[in-house]
């Protein structure tokens, strides 16, 4: 009888301990001294984009540096629309989501954030002879390209209801959108939006934001130990310069 006993009790800690890996995979892929797998939509210059086949830009650089600094041998980039961020880390396609994500109440109750990496906030930008547009009281009746799943959506509904949303999956078109003329204006994040208008003459941005924003690197709410590697990397190459210099290669 108490040979049966022992051997149900060695059983059910085996059980326990296989269920106890099982509930640590989500880490797993984040260890350092490992790979990091990092979700981005890269169609979003400055931040994030790909020239000949290779993940370039501010955040791309970034994450690279901090996660050089948290041990990491490899950062591997995983393409998602910007909308599929979320899930996808929810869902442990990848481990971090870098990709000029707005830290929102709303994003705050699926996930957590880093420390906030860089400044920004929503902009409107209109072609180069617009004289009609000049602020967002000028919004109501125009037809109003913004990228599925971000932002400027919700900020559209919420304070410009009169205007007509013309949703499209990516940056690129949402920009195509306003240098072709078949939207209005464009509602974006001011940083990207300069960035395009500075290679692209057909359109200019608006000098004042719509609103003043913070971005941050998503991570789910029980890497709670992967957050604070990054935090610490962050501030590690702020104090080091190397985030200076990115900054300078970028903006």
């Amino acid at each position: 009888m108490r040979k049966k006993i022992a051997a149900i009790a060695v059983a059910a800690l085996t059980v326990v301990s296989m269920l106890s890996g099982c509930g640590s995979s989500g880490q797993s892929g984040a260890q350092s001294g490992g790979t990091l797998t990092v979700g981005t939509d890269a169609t979003f210059q400055p931040f994030e984009y790909q020239e000949n086949g290779k993940y370039k830009g501010f955040d791309i650089d970034l994450m690279q540096a901090m996660a050089k600094k948290a041990g990491y041998e490899k950062v591997e980039w995983v393409n998602t629309a910007f909308k599929g961020l979320i899930p996808g880390l929810l869902s442990k396609k990848f481990d971090v989501a870098a990709s000029a994500i707005y830290i929102t109440p709303e994003r705050q109750q699926q996930i957590d954030f880093t420390n906030t990496y860089y400044p920004g906030g929503l902009a409107i930008m209109v072609p180069a002879g617009n004289t009609t547009v000049k602020d967002r009281s000028d919004l109501a009746g125009k037809t109003v390209a913004v990228q599925t799943g971000t932002k400027s959506v919700e900020w559209l509904k919420q304070n410009e209801p009169q205007a007509k949303i013309v949703e499209v999956e990516s940056n690129s078109e949402m920009f195509l959108q306003v240098a072709s003329g078949k939207s209005d204006v464009a509602v974006t994040g001011k940083p990207a939006a300069k960035a395009y208008a500075k290679t692209n003459p057909k359109v200019k941005v608006i000098d004042k934001t719509l609103t003043t924003e913070e971005y941050g690197f998503g991570v789910r709410k029980e890497d709670s130990q992967l957050k604070e590697k990054l935090n610490k990397a962050l501030k590690d190459v702020k104090a080091d310069g190397e985030y200076d210099k990115i900054m300078a290669k970028y903006f």
